[in-house]
């Protein structure tokens, strides 16, 4: 059966976007937007997709949330054996997306993911519900399973186990920080023209801004 979506469209009217309104740099201008789509209140403001490529050149996307963020980069939590992790291994370069529709805007980042210390995972892992922490424990990410009830029973399984005191850091769960060379904002405009501006990191650390054409 066909899906005819053609018909499917709308004005993009909240607004532009100029040079002017930028931040010289781009996590402060990221931060400006964050800290307005958090004031909107959409669920789950910091949901962005990343997309891997595994050894083959096959592109895979899917949807984790942002932790952290600072000048060092982005930063995400995973099952070190999941599929985003090992193709993370074989090949570090990296892409998020956030798609803000409600403002109107989209954000892009390229850069190279690094796994992140234990240090720095652990202080993180400690602030999770202790049953986020177990589902850590339960869940082979990315592995088959024959069914829900399988993976209830392993948690279980956990809950039982940890029953007592405070459940460690498993060894295989971690996280990646993503260190951008390429930030693009767009902000939807009348027409289809929409603004598009992208920092480009320079050798000596500075940020290049560019407008694109839509």
């Amino acid at each position: 059966m066909a899906l005819d979506l053609a018909n499917l469209r709308r004005e993009y009217l909240q607004g532009g976007l100029e040079l002017a309104d930028l931040a010289e740099n781009p996590f402060e201008q990221f931060n400006r937007w964050m800290q307005q789509i958090i004031a909107a209140d959409v669920p789950d403001p910091n949901a962005m997709t990343i997309a891997t490529v595994d050894a083959s050149g096959q592109p895979s996307q899917r949807i984790v949330l942002l932790k952290n963020l600072d000048e060092k980069g982005f930063v995400f939590y995973t099952n070190l054996r999941s599929r985003k992790a090992q193709e993370l291994k074989q090949n570090p370069k990296i892409s998020l997306h956030f798609p803000w529709h409600i403002l109107e805007r989209q954000v892009k980042v390229c850069g190279v993911a690094e796994e992140l210390s234990t240090t720095e995972v652990l202080k993180y892992f400690i602030t999770r519900p202790r049953d986020s922490q177990l589902g850590a424990w339960a869940s082979q990410q990315s592995r088959p399973i024959s069914s829900r009830a399988l993976l209830m029973q392993q948690f279980e399984l956990m809950k039982n186990k940890f029953a007592k005191g405070e459940i460690p850091l498993p060894d295989f769960w971690g996280g990646f920080r993503v260190k951008p060379h390429q930030i693009e904002f767009w902000q939807g405009g009348e027409n289809r023209l929409h603004d598009r501006f992208q920092y480009n990191l320079q050798p000596d650390n500075s940020w290049a801004i560019n407008r694109l054409e839509p």
